[in-house]
């Protein structure tokens, strides 16, 4: 069974499921996607470009992403749009169709396996240490810290909560794909918290150099 046609937005960086991003719309051909999206299905998938530009097109696209619904539209008085979408699912790309005009794939949902190790434990440590890693960075001009209550909402669901913690950790884009494809919450975790103690690391040699 083939899978399901989806437009696609190929950008240099990676959206979680159940989280939200902002976009920047510009290019005549997403401008396109984006009101073939308003004028029926709002939703379309996001994938990291491994190689090449965001713009123009010539890129190398990874095959596991995000598929996304538009929350929130702005179109400005130059034809640009400000853009809020949701993650709603993992997708893998099983074939890519022509740019015709913008990114088409056919897409499938991974079959969902089940997590061998309760997440809900290894939750409050990687919090902890995403917590650590932003207000490290927040006292020293980079991402800003987290509030004293972060809003996990999963209301009670681990898989949930975790993909939100990923997206409010400060990962760069080669490791936000892999924690995308990590096996399950726990493992996703795991190595979220290998990300934030390295990131530790780093920031202490920078301040603390030999």
């Amino acid at each position: 069974m083939s899978g399901a046609r989806l437009p696609m937005f190929p950008l240099s960086a990676v959206v979680f499921p159940h989280a939200s991003t902002a976009l920047h719309v510009f290019e005549p051909r997403y401008r396109q996607m984006l009101h073939d999206c308003l004028a029926g299905d709002p939703r379309f998938g996001i994938v990291l470009i491994e190689r090449g530009s965001e713009v123009g097109g010539g890129d190398q696209r990874s095959h596991l992403g995000t598929r996304c619904v538009i929350t929130k539209a702005v179109e400005l008085a130059d034809g640009r749009w400000l853009l809020e979408a949701r993650g709603e699912a993992l997708i893998e790309v099983e074939r890519w169709l022509p740019d015709d005009p913008y990114p088409v794939a056919l897409v499938a949902e991974p079959v969902p396996v089940p997590d061998p190790e309760d997440a809900g434990p290894v939750l409050g440590v990687a919090t902890q240490r995403v917590r650590r890693a932003r207000a490290l960075l927040a006292e020293h001009g980079g991402a800003a810290a987290l509030p004293p209550h972060l809003a996990l909402d999963g209301n009670g669901d681990a898989d949930v909560a975790t993909w939100q913690l990923c997206a409010a950790a400060p990962v760069s884009a080669y490791d936000a794909q892999r924690l995308l494809a990590a096996d399950g919450a726990a493992e996703r975790l795991r190595f979220l918290v290998e990300l934030m103690e390295d990131l530790e690391l780093d920031l202490e040699r920078m301040l603390n150099p030999e």
